[in-house]
């Protein structure tokens, strides 16, 4: 007889006696495989993948892979996930770290190479955009897996759209071109009425248009190095935009102060500005109530769009302890049904602050932008994000952000000012006086 209990109630089950033996067998193998399962679910859940991230949005992602996946995984948040590389002595250990401005001379030093997720794993190299790719390279070698990007927009109120004439990409001659034609002054040309653009309003595009043009930033052993000569053409250029279109620089920053004191997107709604800059995270974000008056093109010398530096990517830690279930993860975020149905979620979730695409930005999978997008960016339908332009950077040093608002900002802005001279510290001496204080 063999007991089964469902409930509260106790079946009985009268067998054969040459039957008794063999249900006996089974009824222990039965115990033995429910216990082995309790056993390995527990273990999963005792022993998750751990994720370094400097990205909050990485927790509901996480959370929706808990909830359908017996392998489990928590976050760890870190500001600089690069630099927090290798872990304290008394610190957990990642598996995975998934974060911005990955790529440095280290790469190798800190992460396993990731081409075995090409062959018997379920990605393929033409999902990903190729150059985004090839940013997570060293020496030829997958190393990082790119995950989102951000690309460099001007943005503009479309009731200004006749001063665009590309319905794609703005270049840097286009931009002061229209600009000028909008500027308008009262009738005995004292005053500006108008401006269209001016150089000096925003320090990101000055350096965005430095990496537009050449200036090839990159890590080295003394800070970074750069094309001076590429970053000399383009202050010229600035001061001659600024001179022959807004007379000075005093007279830009006067008439910033006077009229463009408000959000960007509020600036455009004055008509009293033709053009506002920022990256397509930005832009996105803030478009989704507004999307019927404003629009964007990408910011371009004809030729190439300059991903913005915060690339989002991942990496598997060299000693992570948990290798085989980390590549359950990447398979589960790469993959197309995925990514979709996390921006499902996110819609649904209905945040006050809203998030843009994926881990706030695009998608490193073509298909997803291309198909997934265009349904929550109606503005992408008519102009996504043109893979044979995109221009990754160079490996950048760790605190890139810091750097380059301590160093590069200030540079470009006092050496556009058309109000200074020769006597401004140059960027050779500033990048000395960063490492004197560094090391």
């Amino acid at each position: 007889m063999i007991l089964y209990t469902k409930r509260f109630t106790t079946w009985q089950i009268h067998l054969p006696n040459k039957l008794l033996k063999k249900a006996a067998a089974v009824a222990v193998c039965v115990a033995a495989v429910f216990s082995i399962l309790s056993c390995s679910a527990t273990n999963e859940r005792s022993n998750p993948i751990v994720i370094w991230t400097d990205n909050e949005e990485l927790a509901s992602y996480v959370e929706l892979f808990n909830a359908t996946h017996d392998t489990q995984a928590v976050i760890i948040y870190k500001k600089e996930a690069v630099r927090a590389l290798p872990p304290a002595k008394d610190e957990q250990t990642p598996d995975l770290v998934i974060a911005a401005a990955l790529k440095t001379e280290n790469i190798r030093k800190y992460f396993s190479p990731l081409e075995f997720m090409f062959g018997e794993h379920k990605l393929t190299k033409n999902t990903f955009y190729a150059k985004l790719l090839e940013y997570g390279t060293s020496r030829g070698t997958q190393y990082l897996l790119p995950v989102s990007f951000n690309l460099p927009t001007m943005v503009f109120n479309k009731n200004n759209a006749s001063f665009i004439t590309d319905d794609h990409i703005i270049m840097l001659e286009d931009i002061k071109s229209a600009a000028s034609k909008f500027t308008a002054k009262n009738e005995d040309g004292t005053i500006y009425l108008t401006m269209g653009y001016a150089p000096s309003w925003d320090a990101e595009f000055l350096y965005n248009i430095t990496k537009l043009k050449g200036a090839a930033y990159k890590e080295d052993e003394k800070v970074f190095s750069y094309d001076e000569n590429a970053i000399q053409q383009v202050v010229q250029y600035c001061k001659n935009w600024t001179a022959s279109s807004n007379e000075s620089t005093a007279t830009e920053q006067n008439f910033q102060f006077k009229y463009l004191y408000m959000r960007k997107f509020n600036q455009l709604a004055t008509d009293k500005c033709l053009f506002a800059y920022m990256p397509s995270n930005q832009f996105f974000t803030q478009n989704q109530n507004e999307s019927s008056t404003i629009s964007f093109r990408w910011l371009s010398d004809g030729d190439h769009i300059m991903v913005e530096d915060s690339i989002v990517s991942l990496g598997l830690y060299k000693k992570a302890r948990n290798p085989q279930k980390a590549k359950i993860f990447m398979e589960w975020l790469f993959s197309k049904d995925t990514q979709k149905l996390l921006m499902e979620r996110m819609k649904k979730m209905n945040l006050t602050t809203p998030q843009f695409g994926i881990v706030g930005g695009f998608s490193s999978l073509k298909e997803v932008n291309e198909t997934v997008f265009p349904i929550y960016y109606r503005e992408l339908l008519e102009n996504l994000p043109m893979e044979n332009y995109l221009s990754v950077p160079n490996a950048l040093p760790p605190r890139w952000d810091t750097i380059k608002s301590r160093i590069i900002v200030p540079y470009l802005t006092e050496s556009i000012d058309t109000r200074n001279g020769h006597d401004a510290k140059t960027l050779e001496q500033r990048i000395d006086a960063w490492a004197k204080q560094a090391f």
